[in-house]
């Protein structure tokens, strides 16, 4: 149970007019306010930021009461936080791989995920392998463990909605694990899940801990990935080796399945 809220750019922007059965697709900053989709459900809505916090936490209450769970209840977040702090406790050797994901170097970008994706061949290939997981009527999330304010990767999203065909969502880790990681993992199991990391140029020591928090980021977005695993949801991580670079040839790689 639960619901998928799909954030898109404006109403032109893909996944808004082909709102899916399990996703509540919301532009921001339109001000029309409209359905969409035989059984999905599109919103434009314009507003101050605070008016916006009201009243999607006021729907949130009544949705999760409709629906007949606890919006405060998180079992499957605090698994992921468990999982990073094990792998704060005992990081795992470099290149390791599991029984479940392997690892290849493609021009720059340290690609980890299932072994018949991640072979397909060069990166626009393995990114066509793994969108074309996407079940009947499920969703890609976008997670990018990078910098909100100095990477450009949100425009990401409209290009792999376009090039999976599927509703996407997108989010700035670690933050989005405390608004739809306990969806991803414990909801409908019809997500693939796509992360982004980079390396960080400055880092900067936690206090009293034997980590920094450019650690403290990569084992929240390796630990969230592991229990995702564990729920049997495929993975893919792209780690850029530069996150500038990497970026644009991301960016390259999507626009060539389109």
């Amino acid at each position: 149970r639960g619901l998928l809220p799909v954030a898109v750019e404006s109403v032109t922007a893909p996944g808004y007019a082909d709102a899916g059965r399990d996703a509540m697709t919301v532009a921001i900053g339109a001000r029309a306010l409209t359905g969409a989709g035989e059984s999905g459900f599109a919103a434009a809505i314009a507003g101050a930021v605070g008016a916006q916090m009201l009243a999607w936490e006021y729907a949130v209450v009544i949705a999760g009461r409709l629906i007949g769970i606890n919006p405060f209840d998180q079992p499957d977040v605090e698994s992921a936080k468990a999982a990073a702090r094990g792998l704060l406790d005992a990081p795992p050797a470099a290149n390791a791989q599991t029984a479940d994901a392997t690892t290849a170097v493609l021009g720059g970008i340290t690609v980890t995920g299932p072994a018949p994706v991640v072979g397909a061949g060069e990166l626009p290939a393995v990114l066509r392998a793994f969108l074309e997981l996407v079940p009947g009527g499920g969703y890609v999330a976008l997670h990018a463990y990078l910098d909100r304010l100095g990477d450009d990767a949100a425009p990401l999203r409209p290009a792999v909605a376009t090039a999976s065909g599927a509703q996407t969502t997108f989010g700035w880790g670690p933050r989005f694990l405390h608004s739809t990681g306990q969806y991803h993992k414990g909801g409908h199991p019809n997500g693939i899940f796509l992360q982004i990391t980079g390396p960080h140029a400055h880092d900067i020591a936690v206090t009293d801990r034997p980590y920094t928090l450019g650690s403290l980021q990569h084992a929240q977005a390796a630990g969230d990935a592991a229990v995702l695993r564990q729920h049997g949801r495929p993975v893919l991580t792209l780690a850029l080796g530069d996150r500038t670079a990497g970026l644009v040839a991301l960016a390259d790689a999507l626009a060539a399945l389109r």
